[in-house]
């Protein structure tokens, strides 16, 4: 669906999101979340999960524990962030030969549970620590291992909740001030009044209000933000009648 003039389209420009600890905004939704990633070392066991959906601050938490970290051993760099679905059976006893510390992001059912199941017991048993984002709660995945769930279903889990108005307007304006954008009250109030509750729309939103006023080289106003709520509608109603993909496409790059 072409959303924007001909010859007007915006380049796609990749924006940095601030990350740091003073950039995340506690909330009532999200603070058991910040207060345990706050608490480490002092952790009752030697993994933790912060669970919720996409978009809520997971990402920007596991920044803050990597920071952390980095900070108290003294690390030249980051610790590693590894996707749980490409975890290899291989790479467990590498993994805690360099790094006693690590995130495993987007736990589900959808990974190689042998290779989970040996990162687990190896950084429990030789005083790794692991922090998990999923989700969903892990005692909640249905994992087909019965040991690998028994395991998962201990580690200490808080959920992050969708946003109150309070939250979702600070986090407007953070989504903005990140793409060097400000915007006036009565447009966040307009967007605020007629918008999806989700951390996740908030974002796609954002993107598309950029795009909309990049393509008409007008400033952020009412009318943009109401063409851009179109364009997600009218998105969302194409997804429901995109056909599925034909045998041997299953994964597209």
């Amino acid at each position: 669906m072409e959303k924007h003039p001909a010859g007007q389209l915006p380049l796609e420009f990749y924006h940095r999101p601030c990350l740091g600890r003073d950039d995340f905004m506690p909330a009532s939704c999200n603070f058991e979340a910040f207060r345990l990633i706050d608490s480490w070392p002092v952790w009752t066991y030697f993994a933790a999960c912060i669970y919720g959906p996409p978009g809520c601050g997971k990402t920007h938490l596991a920044n803050i524990f990597s920071d952390k970290i980095s900070v108290a051993e003294h690390y030249p760099y980051k610790i590693p962030f590894i996707r749980a679905s490409a975890l290899t059976l291989d790479m467990p006893r590498l993994l805690l030969q360099k790094h006693h510390c690590l995130v495993v992001e987007d736990l589900s059912a959808d990974i190689n549970e042998e290779a989970m199941f040996n990162l687990y017991n190896i950084y429990r048993d030789e005083g790794g620590c692991i922090l998990f984002t999923a989700e969903t709660a892990p005692a909640r995945i249905p994992f087909r291992l019965p040991d690998l769930h028994s395991r998962m279903s201990i580690v200490p889990s808080v959920e992050i909740r969708e946003p109150d108005d309070g939250l979702l307007s600070a986090v407007l304006v953070k989504l903005f001030a990140d793409r060097q954008l400000n915007i006036s009250p009565e447009v966040l109030n307009y967007i605020l009044a007629n918008m999806q509750r989700s951390f996740a729309y908030a974002r796609r939103l954002v993107n598309e209000i950029d795009n909309v006023s990049l393509a008409r080289k007008r400033t952020i106003s009412i009318p943009i933000v109401k063409e851009a709520i179109s364009n997600l509608a009218a998105d969302s109603q194409g997804e429901l009648f995109t056909a599925p993909p034909v045998q041997g496409e299953l994964f597209r790059f």
